[in-house]
């Protein structure tokens, strides 16, 4: 846990207590300077591609930032060059688990109707990579993410085989939460100092 005034510390149980939590936290990581989130982003990626090094899947499922989310393309492009085949999630329907296309670095992106980068020459693939990196809003310490509430994560979690997944997410939203039924706890949550 952390010390940072600008967290909340909340048992959110009920969906407005939830949402309630969502815009503290979307405050307070909007607050964080860009240099410390430079900083920080360089050192969670760093932890991704050591992480990719003794694991290496055959494909894993990365994610574009929105709102502020750990930037990570620098460690993209280390891991398309050491051979990581690289998916981006794609929404497909709003009440669906989410699907993931090829993504190559530097190829040319459109935006889909949530408004989320993709590849423009949209390849699905029919398989789920086998591990998926997961940005958090906020995180609890049993590994439970707290996303934006569409619950495409949590869909995509609950289809089998599930993926192996690293929770990515700043040290600072690290938040008390009740997960809910639907909820799934990742297999690791990776910050800027662990």
């Amino acid at each position: 846990m952390t010390s940072d005034p600008r967290i909340p510390r909340s048992d959110a149980q009920s969906p407005a207590r939830k949402a309630d939590l969502r815009k503290q936290l979307l405050t307070a990581r909007r607050a964080i300077d860009s240099a410390t989130r430079a900083a920080w982003d360089h050192a969670i990626g760093t932890q991704v591609v050591d992480w990719w090094r003794a694991t290496q899947p055959a494909a894993l499922g990365v994610y574009w930032p929105l709102r502020d989310e750990p930037d990570l393309h620098p460690a993209y492009a280390e891991l398309a060059r050491l051979g990581a085949r690289l998916l981006l999630p794609v929404v497909v329907a709003k009440d669906a688990a989410l699907e993931f296309a090829e993504w190559r670095i530097g190829e040319p992106m459109v935006k889909d109707a949530m408004g989320v980068a993709v590849p423009a020459d949209l390849r699905l693939q029919a398989a789920y990579p086998p591990a998926l990196l997961v940005p958090c809003l906020g995180y609890s310490p049993q590994g439970y993410r707290l996303g934006y509430g569409g619950g495409f994560y949590d869909r995509t979690l609950a289809r089998a085989p599930r993926p192996q997944t690293l929770g990515i997410a700043y040290q600072c939203l690290q938040v008390r939460f009740d997960s809910d039924g639907h909820d799934v706890a990742l297999d690791r949550i990776v910050t800027e100092s662990a």
